[in-house]
């Protein structure tokens, strides 16, 4: 019982002990206020110290040759101009030479623009067991007969107009006069008296100058008969040695040449051909037209004026219509203002009908040349060579392209050949 009594006897101070050392705890937590709570860092910035070694300049190591140093497209743009220029003076020498035998290459045209229209009478002939020599002669003959009995006829149809149409000319510069008199001009006939003798004093004073355009006229007239001669021989050999004439041609180009044109050579004169032969049928369609409408108009020299028409169609879209121009000008002064005016009208429907239907339903398939290169090269050969020039200039630009595009076509098909050929070895 001893035991117990001191077991809760310490139990008992040790209680009160610590509710003293509580109670001054608490005295103390009032006496002193509460410290605040410290604000929180900012985090201090990380430097980072990166160490880099110095740049080095890149110098590009110093050319070999000068040429090197050139940029490579200036060195592209320079050959190419050398190349350029080398061809350009090419073919300024060529034209020069033409220049000079002018008269021999206008005859030289004219015989293939001819043989080509007659070569497939002489290729039928031979195909019927005719010898090579009385086919080509007696189309020759045939030929030379036709364009003779043309000129005849224009000759005879204009000798046996000619006084009426004078008498016709008269009376329209009397009604001219008439209306000078009498129209807004109100000029006298004394002034128009003076401009008449005005125009007399003129010839009398450059008699020399006309007198010297006579003898250039006389020169004029030999040159052409020495071209026509020198166009019947040409066209008769063509026809009778054609083949051999391309042979010995093709013997002249170099061995890598020469079956490139082989080939390209048929495809041009096939191309020729059927250009002759469809711009006669237009200019036969031209002219029978434009002649039924003068006709039906009541100008005189309607047959004459067609058979000019038909000549100058042979100049495509604008042949026609400048020779029609000779119809519009008698029409004018025998028949008056309106028949000239209709007269217009035909002309412009006709060409209408040939640029749009005739040229390109006959001459589409054979050349094929837009109608932007025909009009260029029409004004560039009438440039160089005036009618003649105007003539062939359209014939020589569907040949040449027929001869491109077939070196073209040749070139690919090789390549593609040599592809296969490759792609066959590497298998």
């Amino acid at each position: 019982m001893t035991q117990g009594w001191w077991i809760s006897r310490a139990a008992v101070r040790l209680g009160s002990e610590l509710q003293q050392r509580a109670a001054t705890a608490a005295a103390r937590n009032e006496q002193q206020p509460e410290e605040p709570l410290p604000a929180p860092r900012e985090p201090e910035p990380v430097v980072v110290e990166i160490k880099s070694e110095p740049v080095r300049e890149y110098h590009a190591p110093r050319p070999a040759t000068p040429a090197e140093a050139v940029p490579w497209g200036l060195r592209v743009a320079a050959e190419s101009t050398w190349r350029l220029l080398l061809l350009a003076a090419a073919l300024y020498l060529l034209f020069e030479v033409v220049d000079m035998l002018r008269l021999v290459a206008f005859a030289v045209l004219a015989a293939l623009l001819i043989s080509a229209l007659l070569e497939p009478t002489v290729s039928w002939l031979r195909r019927h067991g005719v010898p090579r020599s009385l086919a080509a002669a007696g189309t020759f003959l045939s030929g030379v007969a036709g364009i003779g009995l043309v000129g005849w006829f224009v000759v005879w149809q204009v000798t046996t107009n000619l006084h009426s149409v004078t008498d016709q000319v008269q009376a329209g510069v009397d009604q001219l006069r008439d209306w000078l008199v009498t129209g807004p001009l109100h000029l006298t006939q004394q002034q128009i008296t003076d401009f008449a003798k005005q125009i007399s004093t003129a010839i009398g004073t450059n008699s020399e100058q006309i007198t010297s355009a006579g003898f250039t006229g006389v020169t004029i007239a030999v040159e052409v008969l020495t071209g026509v001669v020198l166009t019947a021989f040409t066209t008769f050999f063509l026809l009778y040695d054609g083949a051999k004439i391309w042979g010995w041609a093709l013997g002249m180009l170099p061995r890598q040449s020469r079956y490139a044109m082989a080939g390209a050579g048929p495809k041009a004169w096939a191309t020729l051909t059927a250009y002759v032969r469809g711009t006669v049928c237009v200019a036969f369609i031209d002219a029978l037209c434009i002649g039924i409408g003068i006709q039906l108009l009541g100008v005189q020299l309607a047959l004459p004026l067609a058979v000019i028409v038909f000549l100058g169609a042979f100049v495509p879209l604008v042949g026609a219509l400048v020779t029609g121009t000779i119809a519009v000008l008698i029409a004018l002064v025998t028949q008056g203002p309106f028949t000239a005016l209709m007269v217009m009208v035909v002309l412009v429907a006709v060409q209408q009908i040939e640029g749009h239907l005739l040229q390109p339903l006959i001459l589409g398939r054979a050349v094929r040349v837009h109608p932007l290169a025909v009009v260029l090269g029409v004004a560039a050969g009438t440039i160089v060579g005036g009618i003649g020039g105007a003539i062939v200039s359209v014939p020589l630009i569907a040949v040449t392209n027929t001869v491109v595009v077939h070196l073209r076509r040749r070139a690919a098909a090789g390549q593609q050949v040599f592809e296969a050929l490759e792609a066959a070895r590497s298998q």
